[in-house]
């Protein structure tokens, strides 16, 4: 069997693309018409869902916040009933990132969406608000310093032209600020000073590290600090973006009106005021501590930078596959081996990916990649190397992974080996617990037929299955030859059981 690559992602195989962002104080959703590799904004759709107040300490959703979030969705998903499967990417950020996953609320969400919903990590985050950010500039060589406002979470990035070289995600935003200090409404230099104190003292870990990066200029983006730009030059305190002086005028008026019901600020629509004073303590708490003197704003964010991923997925132009690339140098993966896994280990997928309801364009990349990385592991131990694999691909930031792709990578590294995990396959979401069992199925056999290591080893088997049954049939011979893999597929049956699998071969 020769060596395969992974088949290309469908990216953007359709002319009409939409983003959902599913932010902790407003749900966003972008269409865009893509022609000639440009996008062409064609529709906006916005409604301020304040997702965060809604979340528990406990990591549930009030019940209220939920149905209007589902309302929302329902809304967006109207406008999306024609768009077919693969041209839409929804995301959801820092609430629903907190959100304890036996809620189902986000299953709930992708069913009146009608497209799936991935969740995002902070710092994949960050590098999509970059992605995006950096299309809606003007080209230029310099640095910047990115910032994103977000309801739940401030990202800060530093990057050149289209690279994000600094993420980071802080645990800070204009909802769960606004609630943390100004919660009853009242806003004075006390509360306004102690909301800034614990916006630096979230920043103090990062501030040396993005005050020294060698940015030039700086940017902000999201509805906080576009409204906060809408104000203060309406207001006549700035000309272009947001200056250091306009900020603490804006905070002073702040102050100055006592409550936020009593904020007469031109500029400043009604919907943004139970949140806007936290959201000026966090803007001004960057300033501060970044020595920010002016920065620009940007229209462009997270949504415009999912469109982007699409059209550049769709390029072959995926930073995953970079991602990938660069853990295998870094754990010191053997390739050569990996690549001749990843060939049976595909070779087998298409044999039984249609029976076995395997149709997401993701899963032969992700096996693709699990069959490359199912050693990774061995650089912290050999003894339960692939538990340390595992380990590694669930926790480690991964530049272009969603959560759920972490997931099913790592379970398949977990399992690809030893005694089936039964408990931790139980444990997966039910939307991907049984896709996940059986790409983990094909992987187990793919590793197992090149235990021996041998370079010229192609084992060119037949698999067969229906249902939970599989049949190996090898070309005439084989088995004779490779009395070890006789005994090794024995063993490998055993361990199937226990996952309600049968594996006969011949």
């Amino acid at each position: 069997m020769p060596e395969a690559t992974p088949p290309p992602t469908t990216g953007v195989p359709h002319e009409t693309v939409a983003a959902v962002d599913l932010g902790s104080n407003s749900f966003h959703m972008i269409v865009a018409r893509i022609a000639d590799d440009h996008m062409q904004i064609v529709d906006r759709l916005k409604e301020p869902v304040r997702l965060g107040e809604g979340l528990t300490d406990d990591r549930r959703l009030l019940p209220e916040v939920a149905e209007r979030a589902l309302a929302c969705l329902g809304r967006f998903g109207q406008r999306l009933r024609e768009f077919p499967l693969g041209s839409v990417q929804a995301v959801g950020t820092n609430t629903l990132r907190q959100l304890r996953p036996a809620t189902e609320f986000v299953e709930r969400a992708e069913a009146v969406l009608g497209h799936p919903i991935d969740i995002i990590a902070g710092r994949e985050e960050a590098r999509l608000i970059y992605l995006g950010v950096a299309h809606g500039l003007a080209a230029g060589p310099e640095r910047r310093l990115v910032v994103d406002i977000g309801g739940g979470s401030t990202e800060l990035i530093v990057g050149q032209d289209f690279t994000a070289q600094l993420r980071e995600s802080l645990h800070m935003g204009c909802v769960n600020m606004s609630l943390r200090h100004f919660a009853d409404g009242k806003v004075s230099a006390k509360t306004m000073d102690k909301a800034q104190l614990a916006g630096a003292i979230e920043l103090r870990p990062v501030r040396e590290t993005f005050r020294h990066a060698d940015w030039q200029t700086a940017v902000g983006s999201s509805g906080t600090i576009k409204a906060i730009a809408a104000v203060v030059q309406t207001e006549g305190w700035s000309e272009d973006g947001i200056s250091a002086a306009a900020l603490r005028r804006l905070r002073e008026a702040l102050i100055g009106a006592g409550r936020v019901s009593s904020l007469d600020l031109k500029g400043l629509p009604d919907e943004r005021k139970p949140v806007f004073a936290g959201g000026v303590a966090v803007l001004c708490a960057v300033f501060q501590t970044l020595n920010i003197a002016h920065m620009q704003v940007s229209d462009y964010a997270l949504r415009e930078g999912l469109i982007y991923e699409m059209m550049g997925r769709h390029h072959h132009q995926d930073v995953r596959e970079r991602t990938m690339r660069t853990l295998s140098r870094q754990y010191q993966v053997d390739e050569a081996h990996g690549r001749r896994v990843q060939a049976t280990a595909l070779g087998l997928y298409r044999q039984v990916g249609g029976p076995w309801c395997l149709g997401d364009a993701r899963y032969p990349r992700i096996l693709a990649w699990a069959a490359r990385l199912h050693e990774i592991g061995l650089m912290v131990a050999h003894s339960q190397y692939h538990r340390h694999g595992a380990y590694l691909l669930r926790n480690a930031d991964l530049a272009g992974f969603t959560r759920q792709e972490q997931t099913i990578l790592a379970a398949l590294v977990l399992g690809h080996r030893r005694k089936f995990p039964t408990q931790d396959f139980a444990a997966l979401p039910p939307g991907i617990r049984d896709c996940t069992k059986r790409l983990c199925v094909i992987l187990r056999i793919a590793a197992l037929l090149h235990r021996g290591r041998a370079p010229n080893n192609r084992p060119r088997p037949i698999l067969q299955v229906e249902g939970d049954n599989l049949s190996l049939v090898f070309p005439d011979g084989w088995l004779n030859q490779h009395p070890l893999n006789v005994l090794e597929l024995e063993q490998e049956s055993d361990f199937l059981k226990g996952a309600g699998v049968r594996l006969a071969f011949k």
